[in-house]
């Protein structure tokens, strides 16, 4: 019987093709196009780009390809104008369209009455605003009327004038369940005007309520998108964190994330680069020094390298089992350091590299080199490191300076703005005309955004000098500088978005809610047609 041949094994830890600079190019490519799209965007809202409708360029293009008509029909041509897009026209636009704001009255509870009301006022957007388009504002009531006994009673609702515009009629139960009635009222349409009318009657002589409790929810439009601010600009959907709602997708927010794409991807992926070839130098001098110590005991390179590959050198392990490798496969020891050297590919290990291979090649005393090329490379390492050590504090200085400047401007836009604003605000659409006068000296009305816009691409910029400015001073590499660049402009953005792009600063018109009366009154009786 055949004795069964062993089955031999052999890993073949080939050299690869370096892909570094493959993957560098590719980051780079999909950062710039991120960075030109979000540049877009930005430029189209910024207003630096004039338009002959003085629409913002973003709702020109993007409504002029995509605007519809109720049947379908493309009216794109009505943003291609220089006459500014009417109601009707923004209706046909899906980002400019009006969306509803629910305005809410409740909590309210009248107690022990025959007949009881109160006033509240109906926000809206006039017909004459909307070119007489008709804009439906529908309205629920919902109730609860209680009495000792089982009384017939009425709510309504009635304009000033005292039309009835709708009227629920019911009986109160008592089993402690009033709400068995169904007791509501439901409006399709409520136009905007003040002082409607909320009244409710016992129709029984002599019979009281004992409790009533209601809420009343209006569907109110402004004729403003909810995605825009009163002149259009892009302001995106609003997201709600539970203590605190940003807009991630202002168009603010698209000129930082422009620098950020366009400088922190590349320069972060190439300062991970550096920092692992780093990791190598630091233990280069140590596999030096044994390896110089190991020739010297009488090993000669393949067997020393071979040995050491057992070593612990931190990230060099992989670099000295690949060296290990190729010469157990015969590779010559001058081929496999020089590959190394390429492999790493930083100044330090090439020239320390170059200097054991020609005195491997000359046949001289390599030990001495060894000594002396460990030495060379832990003193450039322990200089760079005092620089590392020397420069942080200017590091530092550099980070806290701008934390200074973006908590000063971010002050600026929270505080100083919104009071002049608001101490200005006799003046016409927060224009340039009117203002408030002070001694001699008159103060413009003034556009919060636009100060807002002003202060946030300083910090945008201060934050693209500064980074680049403290990693220039720390390594020496511009990839440093774009990275703590891209850092400041994360950290302004989202400093920004929690604390300065509040409503009133960006635009967003406040709800001005159904302004109820603060006390009820006792109405005239009802009459029906």
């Amino acid at each position: 019987m055949a004795k069964k041949k062993n089955k031999i094994t052999v890993k073949l830890d080939l050299p690869k093709d370096d892909s570094t600079l493959t993957k560098l190019y590719a980051i780079l490519f999909v950062s710039i196009f991120l960075g030109l799209c979000t540049g877009t965007v930005w430029a189209t809202n910024s207003g630096f780009i004039p338009t002959s409708n003085g629409e913002p360029m973003f709702t020109n293009l993007y409504c002029g390809i995509t605007a519809e008509d109720s049947q379908g029909n493309s009216v794109g041509e009505k943003f291609n104008t220089n006459i500014k897009p009417d109601y009707s026209a923004n209706q046909s636009c899906s980002i400019l369209q009006d969306a509803p704001d629910r305005v809410v009255w409740k909590g309210e509870e009248w107690r022990t009455f025959t007949k009881q009301g109160k006033n509240f006022d109906v926000p809206g957007v006039n017909s004459d605003q909307t070119g007489g388009v008709m804009v439906l504002q529908p309205l629920w009531l919902n109730c609860s009327v209680d009495a000792d006994t089982p009384t017939d009673y009425i709510v309504a609702i009635r304009s000033q004038d005292g039309d009835i515009l709708e009227s629920h009629q019911g009986t109160t139960d008592t089993d402690n369940n009033p709400d068995n009635d169904g007791c509501g009222i439901t409006l399709d349409n409520i136009p905007p005007d003040t002082r409607y009318e909320l009244v409710a009657f016992s129709l029984e002589e002599g019979k009281r309520i004992s409790e009533m409790t209601f809420d009343v929810t209006v569907h109110y439009f402004d004729g403003i998108p909810s995605n825009m601010n009163n002149k259009s600009y892009w302001l995106g959907p609003e997201l709600d964190l539970g203590v605190k709602s940003i807009r991630p997708f202002i168009f603010l927010n698209f000129f930082g994330m422009t620098f950020f794409f366009l400088l922190y991807p590349a320069s972060y992926y190439w300062e991970r680069v550096e920092n692992a070839k780093n990791e190598v130098e630091e233990k280069f001098p140590d596999f030096l020094r044994d390896l110089a110590e190991y020739w010297k005991g009488g090993l000669s390179m393949t067997v020393a390298i071979q040995t050491l590959a057992t070593s612990e050198y931190g990230a060099l392990n992989d670099e000295v089992k690949k060296m290990s490798d190729q010469l157990s496969w015969g590779v010559k020891f001058s081929d496999v350091i020089k590959q190394f050297a390429d492999r790493v590919g930083t100044p330090l290990v090439q020239r320390a590299i170059a200097l054991i291979a020609e005195a491997d090649r000359a046949g001289g005393k390599i030990s001495d080199i060894l000594v002396t090329a460990a030495n060379d490379s832990r003193e450039l390492k322990f200089l760079e490191g005092e620089r590392r050590r020397a420069i942080g504090s200017y590091i530092a200085v550099i980070w806290t300076s701008y934390f200074v400047f973006l908590g000063v401007i971010v002050t600026l836009a929270v505080v100083f703005i919104p009071a002049i604003a608001g101490s200005n605000s006799s003046g016409e659409d927060g224009g340039d005309s009117g203002g408030q006068t002070i001694g001699n000296m008159t103060i413009r009305n003034i556009d919060p955004l636009f100060f807002l816009t002003v202060f946030y691409y300083g910090v945008t910029m201060q934050a693209v000098g500064n980074g680049t400015m403290a990693g220039l001073m720390s390594t020496g590499r511009f990839s440093t500088g774009f990275k703590h660049s891209g850092m400041m402009i994360l950290v302004s953005i989202v400093v920004f978005n929690f604390l300065a792009f509040t409503p009133n600063l960006i635009g967003v018109t406040e709800v001005p809610g159904l302004n109820p009366s603060t006390g009820t009154f006792i109405p005239s009786p009802l009459f029906f047609g």
